[in-house]
């Protein structure tokens, strides 16, 4: 690995790393909805447009999610790695309609996978008290119904903090080194990101 601390990823790159694999989303998985965490709202809205090329359906909702693991570093533009998730926001009542449908959790990385884990466990609690409110004999072919996937521009590849369940399709843009991402949407000159960028990627990351 080279001695890059912080990677600056464009739009464009983010864009097209959303397009070689929604393809396979699209196959595997076909979601009928998208529940972005936070960052992962930009990724999320790509793919649904591209989703809408790959499979029939043209109502693919987006819902947002807010959670957080990182604390801000006093005197410092980085973050510090938190040890406990927080909620900042959630799904609405009328955003709650997700049993039987194919659930894909998105964000921009897969870093301690802390949120994710979290995002799902809680996905799930609120998919169970929605099902138990119907009648029970549509109950076990509602559980049956619901599918949940993840799907991330990018995984580091270090040990992780968090296991996900089982069954959970998995899918990453792209797999990385450990280093710090610099993503366009936390900049305030998009311009000098860009050239940042480029010079970056005339550095391997492996």
């Amino acid at each position: 690995m080279s001695g890059v601390k912080h990677y600056h990823v464009t739009y464009n790159a983010i864009h097209e790393t959303i397009q070689n694999t929604v393809s396979k989303i699209a196959e595997e998985f076909d979601p009928d909805i998208l529940v972005a965490i936070g960052d992962g709202f930009f990724p999320a809205r790509v793919m649904r447009t591209f989703l809408r090329q790959n499979t029939p359906k043209t109502a693919i909702q987006i819902q947002a999610i807010g959670l957080s693991l990182y604390e801000p570093l006093e005197g410092s533009s980085q973050e510090l790695v938190g040890v406990e998730v927080v909620r900042t926001q959630w799904l609405t009542d009328s955003g709650k309609v997700l049993a039987g449908k194919h659930i894909l959790v998105v964000d921009e990385v897969d870093d301690t996978r802390k949120t994710l884990s979290y995002a799902l466990a809680e996905l799930r609690k609120d998919v169970e008290e929605e099902i138990m409110l119907r009648p029970q004999a549509e109950r076990d072919e509602l559980r049956k119904k619901t599918t949940y996937g993840i799907f991330v521009v990018h995984n580091k590849l270090k040990p992780k903090l968090a296991d996900l369940p089982q069954g959970v399709a998995y899918y990453a843009g792209a797999n990385i080194p450990d280093v710090w991402l610099d993503y366009p949407w936390e900049t305030i000159d998009i311009r000098e990101h860009d050239l940042l960028a480029l010079e970056d990627a005339k550095i391997p990351l492996f």
